[in-house]
């Protein structure tokens, strides 16, 4: 008899990785638990008061009080959760205001909510673009966005990131009367750099691309009325679809879809992880949707947040780390660590002091970097941003970084 193949052994590099890893004492940095939140920039990590540096709840909205009592409220009037898909039993009137508040939010004439933003870019990209279709993307794209492109059929061309040149020669190349979508983020999670998107929108509308924008880590934040990058380069209009998820401004789960096209209501039809996945819990939609609509009004905090992000960039660059933007493009500042064992011990000298941030590792890095992921909340005070500078400069000087 045969002996059976370990379907697991193709995962013994990183099986190996992990534990030279640990076997130094480092703490496993993606096995982090919050023993208590108290504060949308303050918890409770490993027994000890911990400043919150990596959490992308840039707005700050996760304890806002109308958001919660909201929520309490749903989950006394509706129950725990809708045990069913959207199409079925699963749309509750909650679902249909949270809806009705990005549209609002956007000023746009369809929305479509779905479990995740994980489930939204995997749900609208595989439905889009068949197999004779294409779709171009920067190759910096999000895992959700690639695996969205894996699940669909259509032929799969990157480019260079941020290049928009690199983007035109591969439109360049396509067969003028195929079906092309062109996929861009506003801002990429890893770096915190923005998308030159009004050259690149002109681009697609020259070679008659649709265009489908990733505005997770935008949402809520850039542009005046918070609408992303596309709100701030002047194309929010030229766009023929904005993805975004509630996990990161809003403050909650979930994820969506907006759209002016006049067909996008077929999506509902022909959108698997819309039609296969039970939908959001009532209780969450009702955050979800108090959240989006006070995020219109939020002014005050999105100017608070830039100033955060600026003082914290220029404060890390003037004690010499190496950061993955010239200045401070959004809510995400990334540190350069040349390599995993001294990014790993960075990112555990800043916990054992007290700030936690994200520690990213390659694949999910561009160029196999390590990088020590910051992201800021409007929450954050003027004193905090201080006292974050100076645990870098003493966490950096510890390992050697500075």
């Amino acid at each position: 008899m045969a002996e059976n193949k370990d379907l697991l052994s193709k995962f013994d590099p990183l099986i190996q990785e992990r534990e030279t890893l640990l076997s130094t004492g480092v703490m496993d940095p993606y096995a982090i638990v919050m023993d208590e939140v108290k504060s949308p920039t303050e918890a409770i990590c490993n027994g000890r008061e911990t400043i919150l540096l990596g959490t992308y709840n840039y707005m700050g909205m996760t304890f806002d009080g109308d958001v919660l009592q909201a929520g309490k409220d749903a989950l006394d009037n509706f129950g725990a959760g809708t045990t069913g898909s959207r199409v079925l039993n699963g749309t509750y009137q909650g679902h249909k205001e949270c809806e009705d508040a990005l549209k609002e939010f956007y000023a746009m004439d369809h929305a479509m909510v779905f479990s995740t933003g994980y489930l939204a870019n995997l749900g609208i990209i595989s439905a889009l673009a068949g197999k004779d279709d294409y779709i171009i993307l920067d190759i910096d794209s999000h895992a959700s966005i690639y695996d969205g492109c894996a699940m669909g059929n259509a032929q799969i061309v990157a480019f260079k990131h941020n290049d928009s040149e690199a983007l035109e020669k591969r439109l360049r190349r396509l067969p003028e009367e195929a079906g092309k979508l062109v996929i861009l983020e506003g801002v990429y999670s890893m770096m915190g750099d923005i998308a030159p998107l009004k050259e690149m929108v002109a681009i697609c509308k020259k070679y008659g691309a649709m265009i489908l924008v990733d505005e997770a880590h935008s949402m809520g934040f850039i542009g005046e009325n918070g609408r992303g990058v596309c709100e701030e380069a002047g194309v929010i209009d030229d766009v023929d679809f904005i993805i975004g998820t509630f996990s990161k401004s809003v403050g909650t789960v979930g994820g969506f879809c907006v759209s002016n096209h006049p067909k996008f209501e077929i999506m509902r039809l022909v959108s698997r992880p819309y039609i296969f996945t039970a939908s959001l819990p009532p209780s969450v939609v009702a955050t979800a949707a108090t959240s989006i609509r006070k995020l219109m009004h939020s002014g005050n905090k999105r100017a608070h947040l830039w100033e955060n992000s600026k003082t914290l960039h220029k404060g890390l660059r003037d004690l010499g780390f190496n950061l993955g933007t010239p200045e401070a493009q959004s809510g995400i500042i990334a540190v350069i660590v040349e390599d995993m064992m001294q990014g790993a011990m960075l990112w555990q000298a800043l916990l054992k002091n007290g700030l936690y941030v994200n520690l990213a590792r390659p694949p999910a890095t561009p160029q196999g970097m390590t990088l020590l992921r910051c992201s800021l909340c409007a929450e954050h005070t003027v004193e905090q941003v201080q006292k974050i500078l100076g645990m870098f400069e003493a966490a950096g000087k510890e390992v050697g970084v500075i």
